[in-house]
């Protein structure tokens, strides 16, 4: 009876240190894979913007400054909510930050992943445009994302939300959903063509050229 009770008092020891050694595996793997997503979102990105020569800020000055809408969900970042019962992002992918708003009187949790490069694309393009931010989804959700990137520079003050949507043509630039891809280099793409958009006079007549291969950058 003795060396029942010891051996039952074994096997719970065993399966309580087995439970605790894999939640700090979990944890380990969790601040390693955070770790390893501020490198990929922070490393050294070069775009040189050299001092433009006299005949292209002639050019420039010629044209007015434009404004660059920017989407927001998959284009500049990916969110998932409490509840939703397959994310598309891998489980245990740590969020750039959580948002914790209330919708209809329910707190509702989002867990907010920041494109690779969106904060050196912002940097830049604010150089050269206006920016204007919008997303087909509520004010409270798309306010405070926007209020994240903007991150008190200044550079998202233009917002518009669902309540201002409606379906046009419009002068856009296809680019493909984002959605956990670390390695995804899109917004750095852009950067060439964003670049020389700001010297034409319209942009319809470079982008309209591209219309009919529907390119995703």
């Amino acid at each position: 009876m003795v060396d029942m009770i010891k051996t039952r008092q074994c096997l719970l020891g065993a399966r309580s240190f087995l439970a605790l050694t894999s939640r700090i595996w979990s944890l380990f793997l969790y601040i390693l894979r955070k770790h390893i997503r501020t490198i990929i979102q922070y490393q050294t990105v070069r775009y040189d913007i050299l001092p433009l020569s006299p005949l292209s800020r002639n050019r420039l000055n010629a044209v007015k400054r434009k404004i660059l809408v920017l989407d927001l969900d998959e284009t500049l970042i990916h969110s998932h909510h409490d509840g939703v019962l397959r994310p598309t992002v891998r489980p245990g992918t740590p969020p750039d930050f959580i948002l914790k708003v209330v919708i209809d009187k329910h707190p509702v949790r989002f867990f907010v992943h920041k494109r690779p490069h969106v904060d050196f694309f912002l940097e830049v393009v604010s150089q050269w445009y206006e920016l204007v931010v919008f997303t087909a989804s509520m004010e409270i959700y798309g306010s405070a994302v926007a209020d994240k990137l903007d991150n008190n520079k200044g550079l998202l003050k233009r917002r518009y939300y669902r309540q201002h949507c409606t379906l046009d043509s419009d002068n856009a630039i296809p680019i493909k959903s984002w959605f956990s891809d670390p390695s995804d280099t899109a917004l750095l793409n852009l950067l060439p063509l964003l670049d020389a958009l700001r010297f034409t006079a319209d942009v319809r007549s470079v982008l309209s050229r591209n219309l009919h291969q529907h390119r995703l950058w």
